[in-house]
């Protein structure tokens, strides 16, 4: 079983939403495995064990309850998302294992960069000098996963003071451009989207026009 990956581009959040449940429902042992590239517009996420207190101030930004793990985040454009739509039943991973080969794949992305970036014990993501640079949370159902990670690149930070990313309140984020200058967008997509599949799967590996 091999990866596809799919570059999406500028996509509302909600609709990519609805597309991956679809995709997870109507999957099949036969079905390859997809990860979809994207970026979306300014917009709140709540996980399954979000709490509200965690949203201060949110201004016009709309906020989305949501069936990942994990508690509260923001998207917006510059950051990098990848939905990894994977059947970790058929590839023998553990929700464990498949979250550490997550999180191996945008350290060793970074490290591409010269930014050492680190996990941090009891608090899912990726962090480089103690602020956070990208964020996790998914769902298993019937075996397999759907949401993913996200990635800060190039994008305002600023409403991520608008609530306690992931439910701490002190958290900083940081993102790639802050460490390393004249990286590409496009650049740090392709590269991620590497070590995913290196990382991810076992076998063949199928890269699809990735811009």
């Amino acid at each position: 079983m091999s990866i596809e990956i799919k570059d999406l581009g500028m996509q509302e959040y909600m609709t990519i939403y609805d597309r991956m449940r679809e995709f997870n429902e109507r999957r099949d042992f036969d079905t390859e495995d997809e990860i979809w590239l994207l970026e979306h517009p300014p917009v709140y996420t709540l996980g399954l064990a979000g709490k509200r207190e965690h949203l201060l101030n949110t201004t016009n930004i709309p906020v989305v309850d949501t069936d990942r793990g994990g508690q509260v985040t923001y998207h917006g454009p510059g950051q990098l998302i990848a939905y990894l739509l994977i059947d970790i039943k058929q590839r023998s991973y553990s929700i464990k294992k498949f979250v550490s080969l997550i999180e191996k794949s945008i350290i060793d992305c970074l490290y591409d960069y010269e930014i050492n970036a680190e996990r941090i014990s009891g608090s899912p993501g990726v962090y480089v000098n103690g602020e956070k640079i990208a964020a996790l949370g998914v769902r298993v159902k019937r075996g397999s996963t759907y949401h993913g990670l996200a990635l800060n690149i190039d994008m305002d930070l600023k409403p991520f003071g608008g609530i306690n990313p992931c439910g701490y309140e002190d958290l900083i984020c940081t993102q790639l451009m802050n460490h390393k200058k004249d990286i590409a967008f496009a650049e740090v997509k392709r590269t991620l989207s590497q070590h995913l599949l290196k990382n991810l799967d076992q076998s063949s590996s199928v890269l699809l026009d990735v811009a």
